[in-house]
Order: C-alpha cells, then sequence, then structure tokens
C-alpha cells in the first residue's frame, strides 16, 4: 500500500509539473513581452524627459535673412532664439504662437516695423530684445507676456507705450526704452512694482508720472537727454528709496525737488547740462552730500516757493497712512549768511540743516501714528 501511495503520490504529483512547465513558458513570455514594453516606455519617458531637458538654442544671427526658413524641428523645444542683425521685416504670427516654451527672443538689429500680435502667446518669455528696428508701437497683447523680466526697445520709433503695461508685466525688472519719441510714460508705469532699472533717456518726453512711489525696488533711473522737453521732476521722486542712480542730465530742468533730499540711498546724481537756479551751481559743485542737504534745508524752511507742492505731496503721505504729522508754515527760522555756516546734525546718516529734517524723515515717514517733537 506504502507503495502504491507513493505511485500514486509521484502520478499524481507527475501530471501538474508537465502544466507547471507549460506555465513557466507562457509566464516567461509574458514576463518578457512586459519587459519590453516596459523598456519601449521607458524610452519613451526619456525621450520625452530629453525634450524638456534639453529645450534648443537655436542662433540665426548675422545670416542676412529677410524672411524666416521653414523650421524642421518642434518649435516647442526652443527656448532662446536668436534672429539679430538680419534683415527681416516681420516675424509670422504663425511662428511666434508655437514658441510655447521660449523665455528669450533677441531680433535685435532688423527691419522690423512692428511686433506680431501672437507675441502675447510667449507665456514664459523673460527677456525680449527688440532694439534698433523700426517698430512705432508695441501691441497691446504684449501685456499677456506676465513673465518677462527685461524688455529693450531701444533704438525705435515708439511714441508711446501701451497705456495698461504696468498693471500686467508685473515681473518686470528691466525697461529700455531710449532713444525713441516718447513724449510721455504712461501712468501705469508706476505700478512697475518689480521694476529696478528704467531708461528712458533720448526722448521727448515731457513729464514723469507723477505717482512714482509704488517704485519701491527701483534703482536706477535715466531720464537724461530730453534735452528741452523735459523741465520738470514730479515731487513723488522723493519716495524712490531704493534709488542708488538719478540722471537727469541734459534737460531744461531748472529746479530740482526738495524732496531728492530723502533719498538716503543716492550714491550718483547727474544734473549737468540743466539751466538749475535750484540749487545753484556753487551748491552742485560741492557734490552730492551738500546737494541734499541743501534740499533738506529748502523743504523744511519757511517761504519755500515749492511750498504748495510740499504740501500736496505731505497730503499723499497722509493718503497713504504713512505720514502722521503736519508742516507749519508759519514756524520761523534763524537767519544765517550763507549755506555753508549752518549747523548740521546727523540724522541715520544723513546730515541735515539744523532740527528740521527730523520731522520729514524716511523713518518718521513711513511709522505711523508716530507725532513729532
Amino acid at each position: 500500500m506504502m507503495y502504491e501511495h507513493t505511485h500514486n503520490h509521484l502520478v499524481h504529483h507527475q501530471q501538474p509539473v508537465t502544466m507547471t512547465m507549460d506555465t513557466m513558458k507562457m509566464d516567461m513570455i509574458r514576463r518578457n513581452k512586459r519587459e519590453r514594453n516596459k523598456e519601449s516606455n521607458n524610452n519613451n519617458n526619456n525621450s520625452n524627459n530629453n525634450k524638456d531637458n534639453k529645450l534648443r538654442t537655436v542662433d540665426l544671427s548675422c545670416m542676412s535673412l529677410e524672411s524666416l526658413p521653414i523650421p524642421s524641428l518642434d518649435l516647442a523645444t526652443i527656448s532662446k532664439l536668436d534672429l539679430s542683425n538680419n534683415n527681416l521685416q516681420n516675424i509670422p504670427e504663425s511662428l511666434t504662437a508655437r514658441l510655447l516654451n521660449l523665455t528669450v527672443l533677441d531680433v535685435h538689429s532688423n527691419q522690423l516695423r512692428s511686433l506680431p500680435n501672437s507675441i502675447g502667446c510667449l507665456s514664459k518669455l523673460k527677456i525680449l530684445n527688440v532694439s534698433a528696428n523700426f517698430i512705432q508701437s508695441l501691441p497691446q497683447t504684449i501685456e499677456n507676456c506676465r513673465s518677462l523680466e527685461e524688455l529693450n526697445a531701444n533704438f525705435n520709433k515708439l511714441s508711446k507705450l501701451p497705456d495698461t503695461i504696468g498693471f500686467e508685466l508685473i515681473n518686470l525688472q528691466k525697461l529700455s526704452v531710449n532713444s525713441n519719441q516718447l513724449v510721455f510714460l504712461p501712468s501705469s508705469t508706476s505700478h512697475l512694482m518689480a521694476l529696478k532699472v528704467l531708461d528712458a533717456r533720448l526722448n521727448c518726453l515731457r513729464s514723469l508720472p507723477e505717482d512714482l512711489e509704488n517704485l519701491v525696488n527701483l534703482e536706477t533711473l535715466n531720464v537724461s537727454q530730453n534735452f528741452r522737453y523735459l523741465d520738470t521732476l514730479p515731487y513723488s521722486i522723493g519716495l524712490l528709496l531704493s534709488l542708488t542712480e538719478l540722471d537727469v542730465s541734459y534737460n531744461n530742468i531748472k529746479t530740482l525737488p526738495n524732496s531728492i533730499g530723502c533719498l538716503q540711498k543716492l550714491q550718483k546724481l547727474c544734473v549737468d547740462g540743466n539751466p538749475l537756479a535750484s540749487p545753484p551751481l556753487e551748491v552742485v559743485e560741492q557734490g552730492l552730500n551738500v546737494v541734499k542737504e541743501f534740499l533738506c534745508h529748502k523743504m523744511n524752511s519757511s517761504g519755500d516757493q515749492s511750498s504748495r507742492k510740499k504740501k500736496s505731496w505731505v497730503k499723499n503721505f497722509v493718503k497713504c497712512g504713512t505720514f502722521q504729522g503736519r508742516i507749519n508754515s508759519g514756524m520761523k527760522r534763524p537767519q544765517h549768511d550763507g549755506f555753508t555756516k549752518l549747523k548740521h546734525q546727523s540724522i541715520h546718516g544723513l546730515a541735515s540743516p539744523g532740527g528740521f529734517m527730523g520731522m520729514l524723515s524716511p523713518l518718521r515717514i513711513f511709522s505711523p501714528r508716530r507725532s513729532f517733537s
């Protein structure tokens, strides 16, 4: 019985062993197929990743191109496109609309008279250089390029910028529009809160936007060489507390706003080529610190000819809730024979005449609910 049991046992397992062999073969086939599919999928994924990780730089500069060749590659793989120094008169709308991953577009030194409206499709664009062309206006759709950090439109024929450009280009850090025919900058320019550099020299500017206080990051402002056209600067220029360089040379400015004396970070001030009466030439020749001291003194002295502007400026502080003090226009100051004889006291690194500068110290102005002693 035992042998028979064992035999039966062996017979009982012999058939399953045969089935297992067939099953193993099928499993092996399936496994190989799965591995091949997996490998194929991995290759496809790697290919897609390579497309993402290997976005192309296409350089077609200095080729005397009058029109763009039909592209032989996927335009969505281009991150940087250089078409500069050619003879291009236009950029096709269909081309621009397909550059979905473009971050840098350089078309300077061509014969362009306009930009395509489809430039608004470039949502990832960070740097746009359209300088040295014949562009008369920028398309309104450029406002959709909300990733834009640098816009260079120097040496064109721009007579104006889009009215609402400042409301949309919230990441713009550098705006260069020198050597154009701009008569004014749109009021929305004052809302470019990320702006660090504004270059609007060599234009026909009559004035600057009145409300500059939102340009809290502006470090360099150049509005020089607007010649006879620009004859005043807004009083709110004194609120540009990050400003380090101010160039207003070769204009028709007779009086600098006294608020410039509040610019504690200002390191460079260029006023050459203006018919300045205030500050006078003898003060300007003594350097920046003396100019700021002079303006601070004038801002707080009685009989200031710009008292109406000063009061209006202070009202703006009150409206913003950043100024809680008051100016007593009847306050008498001691008479001095000359500016150089004034006694100065240092207030937070800025020398100011007498004790009146403390009243308009930026630290006080931007510290709400604080009264003056």
